[in-house]
């Protein structure tokens, strides 16, 4: 029987087309170009390969095509006679993956990684800050997720990915020494994986060493293609250890060759993301709005993601909406949050909604009542999803109001309880007190 590079039986007479189908989970754990070709070889040496369908909706997924990853999974399941019961669970999991119940999904996936430890495509659905249990809306998700890491451990030895990933999650639950030597293992071996350079990226902004960041990526980004799935959101972490690092020309130009919305080349949650939260940030760290750019990203958060959704992607365009004033709209995608809480489909409950507000009164100068919407929420920071990094765009803010509003006793108590690690805070007035 054929397996693939983690020993797991593949339903493939075709050596070819499991040779593709490395490949291709290959391209997924690095973040190279090429997933989805790789997968379409597998699938041209042996059309009848289930699991090559599902490679083909995790390449789709990357490219934020919901409807082609759900094409993909149909094309799957008119394929399982004959396959084993873990390709019929992975073949499963993606479906419910689609379904839209974060909670199902979870459950889905900790059922089968249970049974089947080292199906790293379906474990990689999670194992990082914007995966699947980044999405649960649960405060206790980073130590849920260094769990599930920990006890995989045994089942994947020296594995360059899995030693990244398991990195990762204990980088976010403040195990930063622990980290280290996992990442570092992971760029011995495998020193061209775009998800290693993102490991390393992350690890070196918790320690607070933000020019290690910077002098790191600027070296390691020059080889990696602009197509990658990651090429948008590194350049997004170089710009903010170039603004860290007191170079704010060096983070403005890489802002508009390749975070900006015309220089960014990932998919559309990518480039909101990464581009509303540099602008933003930017202006925290005291310098001038970009009105254009703001316009544009505006523009772009309202015909590519109509409809509230995803609780990360959410406080994005609401805080493009707060930035242009666009109040109306805002309190219209409220009630759409609320809607989809009701219905069980909004994990993070009201933590959006509460930010929403503090932005618009941030946006009116009202920093008291930013004040007061914000610091009740850093103890459920984690209900927002994604990296620590990422989240740290609401205590910044938070930080900001206190410095206009000159409470400096409560600006100095905030930042007593920081987390320990991160270095220099780029907030405008921070530093003089």
């Amino acid at each position: 029987m054929l397996t693939d590079p983690y020993g797991l039986t593949l339903t493939t007479r075709s050596a070819a087309a499991r040779d593709a189908y490395a490949l291709g989970l290959d391209r997924v754990l690095t973040q190279y170009p090429g997933i989805g070709a790789a997968f379409d070889a597998a699938l041209a040496a042996d059309p009848g390969f289930a699991l090559a369908q599902i490679g083909r909706a995790q390449a789709f997924l990357f490219l934020g095509d919901a409807a082609g990853a759900r094409d993909a999974v149909a094309a799957a399941e008119a394929l399982t006679e004959g396959v084993t019961a873990r390709e019929a669970s992975q073949i499963q999991f993606f479906r419910i993956l689609l379904g839209g119940r974060v909670d199902q999904a979870i459950a889905a996936m900790e059922a089968h990684i249970a049974q089947w430890p080292r199906d790293a495509l379906v474990l990689n659905t999670t194992a990082n800050p914007n995966g699947l249990l980044g999405a649960s809306g649960e405060v206790g998700q980073k130590a849920r997720l260094v769990a599930l890491m920990d006890s995989l451990a045994p089942h994947y030895g020296e594995d360059w990915w899995f030693a990244s990933a398991h990195a990762m999650a204990l980088n976010e639950a403040g195990q930063n020494a622990a980290a280290r030597p996992l990442v570092e293992h992971s760029f011995a071996r495998r020193p061209d994986s775009a998800w290693v350079a993102h490991s390393m990226a992350h690890l070196c902004y918790e320690d607070g060493e933000p020019v290690a960041a910077r002098d790191f990526l600027r070296g390691w980004l020059r080889d990696y293609p602009r197509a990658g799935v990651l090429h948008g959101h590194l350049h997004w972490h170089l710009a903010l250890g170039e603004m860290e690092a007191g170079e704010p020309e060096a983070a403005l130009a890489l802002f508009r060759e390749a975070v900006s919305l015309q220089g960014h080349s990932g998919v559309a949650r990518q480039r909101l993301q990464d581009a509303i939260s540099f602008l933003w940030r930017w202006e925290l760290a005291g310098y001038p709005r970009d009105e254009q750019a703001w316009q544009e990203m505006h523009r772009f958060a309202l015909e590519r993601f109509p409809g509230a959704g995803i609780a990360f992607a959410d406080m994005h365009v609401v805080l493009a909406q707060a930035v242009a004033g666009d109040g109306a709209a805002l309190e219209a995608r409220l009630g759409q949050m609320a809607a989809l809480e009701r219905d069980g489909r909004y994990p993070s409950g009201p933590v959006i909604p509460a930010l929403s507000r503090a932005f618009l009164a941030y946006e009116r100068r009202d920093f008291d009542a930013v004040i007061a919407g914000l610091e009740p929420l850093l103890p459920q920071s984690e209900r927002i999803g994604g990296s620590r990094a990422q989240t740290d765009l609401v205590e910044f803010t938070l930080l900001r109001a206190c410095v206009e509003a000159g409470r400096l006793g409560d600006l100095r108590r905030i930042l007593a309880v920081r987390r320990p690690g991160p270095g220099g805070v780029p907030v405008a007035g921070v530093a003089r007190h």
